[in-house]
């Protein structure tokens, strides 16, 4: 073979090798266009359907994977890859493939628990596998948490499926729980009807069920008593703070004593 049909050879599988992956670089994008497409097509059907909004972003992910996983596989066999053998070989290989993938198999498994159970939806706030915040996304493997102190928290579905969840969002309101211990020379009833007074007056405290003020026990020091309002879970803690707040200022500016210190020695 002389040097010009050399070069003339080349030059063609150059250019078939370069359309080649045009085309290909064409397919990609136009069915990674068609899966945003049908993936978005199936969140509007889903909405208008008025289907909850943790069930349509787990379609939509499941959808997502699997028409991902298609145009791969279309792509292989547009450069000539037999996707049949390629198939066989994932067979021959699933008994290994599925000991490594046992616990991404559990967590798929218990994202479609958590959906179908519905212990919580996204935009709750919840405490489960150990992490408390709100549930931003309901994932096929991981759940997607963001924590009070604005940290996001990936927790394995399996993981919180296994584990005690607590919904603070399913209750119109939430309970917030203070103590005040008080002098033993304070007049405990005094105290109390000043708390209900000035607790009532906090924004966002529920008024049904009323704040709960009562005597928790009595100590050696004086009277502890439980400070108890209600408050919807989005203004828990700014009624937490403001509590506390109300606590010390009753008690410092009321004419009040401050509770005795008990210090053990030995």
């Amino acid at each position: 073979m002389n040097v010009e049909t050399l070069i003339t050879t080349l030059a063609t599988r150059f250019a078939d090798a370069g359309l080649k992956l045009m085309a290909a670089l064409v397919l990609w994008l136009v069915g990674r266009w068609l899966i945003r497409f049908a993936v978005d097509l199936i969140a509007r059907t889903m909405r208008r359907q008025a289907i909850d909004g943790t069930l349509t972003l787990y379609a939509q992910n499941i959808v997502s994977v699997l028409l991902n996983i298609v145009l791969v596989m279309a792509l292989l066999g547009f450069f000539g890859i037999e996707t049949t053998s390629f198939a066989a070989v994932i067979a021959g290989a699933s008994v290994a493939i599925g000991a490594a993938w046992a616990g991404l198999l559990a967590n798929f498994a218990a994202g479609a628990f958590l959906v179908v159970l519905r212990p919580f939806k996204t935009g709750d706030f919840i405490t489960a596998g150990g992490v408390t915040g709100t549930v931003d996304t309901i994932g096929m493997f991981v759940t997607t948490i963001t924590s009070p102190d604005n940290a996001v928290n990936y927790v394995g579905n399996a993981v919180i499926l296994g584990s005690n969840i607590q919904n603070f969002s399913v209750n119109p309101t939430r309970r917030v729980e203070i103590t005040a211990p008080l002098a033993h020379s304070q007049d405990a009833l005094a105290v109390m009807a000043e708390f209900n007074e000035r607790i009532a007056k906090i924004p966002n405290v529920a008024a049904k069920p009323a704040p709960e003020i009562s005597i928790l026990s009595q100590t050696a020091g004086g009277c502890v008593l439980a400070v108890r309002p209600h408050t919807h879970t989005d203004h828990y803690w700014q009624v937490y703070f403001d509590t506390n707040r109300v606590i010390k200022e009753t008690i410092g500016s009321g004419g009040f004593p401050s509770p005795d210190v008990q210090v053990q020695v030995g």
